[in-house]
């Protein structure tokens, strides 16, 4: 009575999908002496199990659709299951039970993961193609420590919360399951319950690598990709490139405006790798810029607002299309290098923010984790997890894209607590200042991991104060970014070219007063995408004078940048 009773309890609370441990009530149990098979599938008419002798057929032991069968013997594992349609087509196929499958993540894994230290968490968590037991389908992993409950829904599944429960690695938060023979291109995302509020949340996966077209929200499952790189020769020698004393011109580009066709239509990674490159290559440029191209969900903006950062954006083709281009840019002797924003992340309600119904991500008091002038949320650099997060992020783009560098974006931002806001509106460190300590710690472990991992590769800074090191190595205190970007010649600069040729003599000083500290950085000198906005017009538009003086200015300044 008592094992009936706790069995109706179990019951109960899976079909109001609330099951936290789905492996204690579904897939094979011993029971009373007899084997015991459990199912949720509400979408089926019927289903039977593979036995030693033959199929044999499963009670319905609810309307809901639960079905149990009991036998002697354990069939094979893991056991396969011929399922009858519900709709009026009443096909037949056969398939395997979710739950007929052990867990597959190690421990090992897990522990670097919760102590900030797994550089590859994207091939942990996410969905990932595997074997389970010699079956192929997709491992479903999220971290979502505050949960009561998570689910993955699907339209395999008609984005129904109980039918899928996965199970949670109680010390880590990381829950898990494996589904099997699960096609490519199926969407899905994380049905989250808060385990205090009762809070429903529906998410996409953090760690996708592929997602549905905006503006659907979804992620996909993808196949592991084939792709046959041919530059093998470019990385050979950018491992042993001396980049601080070589010739370096970067050609900063958004992909979406850059070029597009008559009618509006994006110019694809491919078709970019075709048009971009002859031009790149006669204006001698040494490396492409890419403005974010990590997914997005707004084509207005230049993809600062980053909500996959494993994902190529859809909008412009797919992972392997991505991959052409950075392979023909190399072959073609091209670096690339990708703006990165580990900075802040968007408000939008299907991603990160508050992702189990808790401060997650970000940080809890908006003191800390809000970003006023952007309407962002800041990231807690303090929580080992986030640490994990964008450092596998980080060597996801060097690694699986073969870039060759991170610009890294809004660093000012990240450096101080204080940043943009009055008094009264941030909290001190430990120590009563305005650094952000876990901020610092994070970024040198960034660039100590990238100048370990990928030999060549380049970190820069956009960092606009005078804060000291910036690209100096973490071993002397700094903070190991191989190049900052000079803010403050830009702006002297422009401010200097802005005057009438009569008037320049009486502003010499906007030219001279960089050489003060020119040399206390790696500098990159920098006219970019943050120089045309809010009204403040193209280089050509900044130059005084008629259209000829404005074009001899642009070419004067450009000789003079070089």
């Amino acid at each position: 009575m008592i094992t009936a009773h706790k069995t109706n309890l179990q019951q109960e609370i899976l079909l109001n999908a609330r099951l936290h441990d789905p492996y204690s009530y579904l897939g094979l149990h011993r029971e009373e002496g007899k084997v015991l098979i459990r199912i949720f599938r509400p979408d089926v008419a019927n289903i039977w199990v593979r036995t030693a002798v033959d199929f044999e057929p499963m009670q319905r032991i609810h309307l809901e659709g639960i079905f149990e069968w009991r036998g002697e013997f354990v069939p094979a594992m893991p056991y396969c299951l011929r399922i009858e349609a519900k709709d009026t087509s009443r096909i037949f196929y056969e398939t395997y039970d979710a739950y007929a499958f052990a867990p597959q993540i190690s421990g090992h894994d897990l522990h670097l993961f919760n102590e900030g230290k797994l550089w590859q968490a994207y091939r942990m968590l996410g969905a990932q193609s595997v074997q389970n037991a010699g079956i192929a389908g997709i491992r479903f992993a999220v971290w979502a420590p505050n949960a009561e409950r998570v689910s993955v829904v699907g339209d395999f599944n008609r984005w129904d919360g109980r039918t899928h429960p996965m199970k949670v690695h109680h010390a880590s938060g990381v829950w898990e399951l494996f589904i099997p023979q699960l096609p490519p291109d199926s969407l899905y995302k994380f049905e989250i319950r808060n385990r205090h509020s009762g809070e429903i949340l529906i998410k996409t996966d953090p760690y996708a690598n592929r997602y549905e077209m905006r503006p659907g929200t979804a992620a996909l499952t993808s196949a592991i990709s084939n792709y046959d790189w041919q530059d093998a020769a470019w990385m050979t020698n950018r491992a042993h490139w001396d980049w601080l004393h070589a010739p370096l011109n970067i050609f900063e580009i958004h992909v979406g405006s850059w070029k597009r066709h008559p009618d509006g239509r994006f110019y694809t990674y491919r078709e970019l790798a075709d048009h971009l490159l002859g031009y790149v290559l006669e204006m001698g440029y040494t490396h492409i810029e890419l403005m974010p191209i990590s997914e997005h969900p707004l084509d207005e903006s230049w993809g600062y607002q980053t909500t996959g950062y494993f994902a190529v954006t859809s909008r412009y083709g797919s992972s392997d299309d991505f991959r052409f281009f950075v392979d023909t840019c190399h072959q073609a002797g091209i670096g690339v290098i990708l703006d990165w924003v580990p900075a802040h992340f968007p408000q939008d309600t299907f991603a990160l923010a508050r992702f189990d119904g808790t401060a997650l991500y970000e940080h809890e008091d908006p003191r800390l984790g809000f970003h006023q002038d952007w309407g962002t949320y800041i990231f807690n650099y303090g929580r080992n997890e986030v640490r994990s997060f964008l450092l596998s992020s980080a060597h996801y783009w060097l690694s699986e894209f073969h870039l060759d560098g991170l610009r890294v974006d809004a660093v000012a931002s990240m450096l101080y607590l204080d940043y943009s806001r009055k008094e009264g509106e941030w909290l001190a460190n430990k120590y009563g200042g305005r650094e952000n300590l876990e901020a610092i710690d994070f970024l040198r472990e960034l660039n100590i991991m990238v100048h370990d991992q990928f030999p060549g590769a380049l970190t820069l800074a956009e960092e606009s104060t005078a804060w000291p090191g910036v690209s100096r190595p973490t071993y002397t205190g700094g903070l190991g970014f191989s190049m900052k970007w000079n803010m403050g010649w830009m702006h002297d600069t422009l401010a200097y070219m802005r005057q009438d040729p009569v008037h320049r003599r009486y502003h010499q000083d906007q030219l001279t007063f960089s050489q003060l500290y020119a040399y206390t950085e790696n500098f990159v000198l920098p006219f970019s995408h943050d120089e045309v906005v809010h009204g403040k017009g193209s280089l050509f538009n900044k130059m005084p004078g008629d259209d000829w003086q404005k074009f001899a200015n642009v070419r004067l300044l450009l000789v003079y940048q070089k």
